[in-house]
């Protein structure tokens, strides 16, 4: 699943594109910490959520300023389409709003130009309230320093199709858990029902599900041994016909579709789209699997967003009291029962609505991702910029039609994504 669409409902993702000729530059912002009185007005941007959150913003809004009198939030809502350039392009002009909406790719180049408060440094007391693995989705790599609140999480569970598994003589009890599992069962499905079990290629992210060392020491490296032996795999599926030939599309969308379409047989997702499948698809529905996510790790995959406090803020301390107050346990607890996300803040999952079931295949799935979140992983390098996820696909694309090994495809593709770092 890409994590542009991760949160159905919310927000598209776009990730991070490359810096150059962005004129990014270190931030003539004074630096100052948390220190200071919280007063004053500050704008707030998000990302998509106006009108279906408008309420649950305003709400936010109106308590925060409440418990700090004298204090005064704009709230500034961009549509999903161009923020990236919105961003970047304010970034380039000096003019960041006081607390922006951001994932950890978009912040990284943020962060690395200078251009966000250091929360490590300046609010460091703020760190035990969030999932360790939430804060440190939003440092650095290898340098330190936290450059986000984490907001929203997300994960998901794989959905598969009881009916087909059992047409082609599998277990539908016994979905795959490993991606050793994931090919046993695809081949066995494609040759006894001619049906694919995938609609999708393996994203940079499946890579580190693999186990495959995808960044190190400041450099892609998931050509290694296992990165090709995971994409053998593919290749060997993609050849029995259990991965679907238009998967190999430049920006395909329609994985979905042909799941709904019990044309494959299985997809990751989330607990939203169960309401999706009853609706759009109750014969799906009536045969729906759930499972956990295929990794051979033992961890899932996280996606994320946060909010950041610009350095040319000229009202530090109270953006960065707002944007650790957005974030808090109770107003993140209160927005996941909203948009069907999940709170990273350490208490915020302790909450019965993420850990009782109430007999409902929704509340299933969201308890089971409640509690993987708490080891999941955000396996997704914070340098891996759009430009690179297309090359990355453009050379699987060429392994699985056989232009190239396995070997060739992955060298191409690092050789790529680190000359788009440069």
């Amino acid at each position: 699943m890409k994590r542009r669409t991760f949160l159905a409902g919310l927000a598209a993702l776009p990730v991070a594109g490359p810096l150059a000729g962005c004129g990014l530059g270190g931030s003539t912002g004074s630096g100052s910490s948390a220190s200071g009185q919280v007063t004053g007005e500050i704008t707030f941007q998000t990302w998509s959520l106006k009108p279906k959150y408008t309420d649950y913003v305003n709400g936010v809004i109106d308590a925060f300023q409440k418990q700090h009198q004298g204090t005064s939030v704009k709230w500034v809502d961009q549509p999903a389409d161009g923020y990236l350039a919105k961003v970047m392009a304010d970034a380039s002009a000096g003019s960041l709003p006081d607390v922006i909406n951001v994932p950890p790719d978009l912040s990284f180049p943020l962060a690395k130009a200078g251009q966000l408060v250091d929360l490590d440094q300046n609010l460091k007391e703020a760190k035990p309230e969030y999932l360790e693995n939430a804060w440190q989705a939003f440092e650095i790599p290898g340098k330190g320093g936290c450059y986000g609140f984490p907001w929203y999480l997300n994960t998901g569970p794989i959905f598969y199709n009881k009916a087909l598994f059992t047409q082609a003589g599998l277990d539908p009890d016994k979905p795959p858990k490993t991606f050793k599992e994931l090919e046993e069962q695809a081949l066995k499905l494609a040759q006894s029902k001619k049906i694919a079990m995938l609609g999708q290629t393996p994203t940079i992210a499946d890579f580190g599900l693999y186990g495959v060392k995808v960044f190190e020491n400041d450099k892609f490296t998931f050509n290694d041994a296992k990165g090709v032996e995971f994409v053998e795999s593919y290749k060997r599926m993609y050849d029995a016909g259990a991965l679907i030939p238009e998967a190999l599309t430049q920006n395909y969308t329609g994985a979905g579709a042909k799941f709904m379409a019990q044309q494959t047989a299985l997809n990751p997702g989330s607990a939203y789209d169960l309401g999706k499948f009853k609706t759009d698809a109750p014969s799906l529905y009536a045969n729906i699997g759930i499972s956990t996510p295929i990794t051979n790790t033992g961890s899932a995959n996280m996606f994320l967003h946060g909010v950041s406090v610009p350095r040319s803020s000229k009202n530090q301390a109270t953006a960065l009291a707002f944007g650790r107050f957005v974030t808090n346990a109770e107003n993140q607890v209160k927005f996941a029962k909203l948009a069907s996300i999940f709170p990273s803040t350490s208490k915020g999952g302790d909450d019965p609505y993420f850990t009782t079931e109430d007999g409902t295949d929704e509340a299933r799935v969201r308890v089971a991702a409640a509690k993987q979140l708490k080891t999941a992983v955000n396996y997704t390098p914070v340098q891996f910029s759009d430009q690179m996820r297309e090359a990355l696909l453009q050379q699987l694309a060429d392994a699985m039609l056989g232009k190239k090994s396995a070997k060739q495809a992955l060298d191409d593709a690092v050789a790529e994504c680190n000359r788009l770092l440069k």
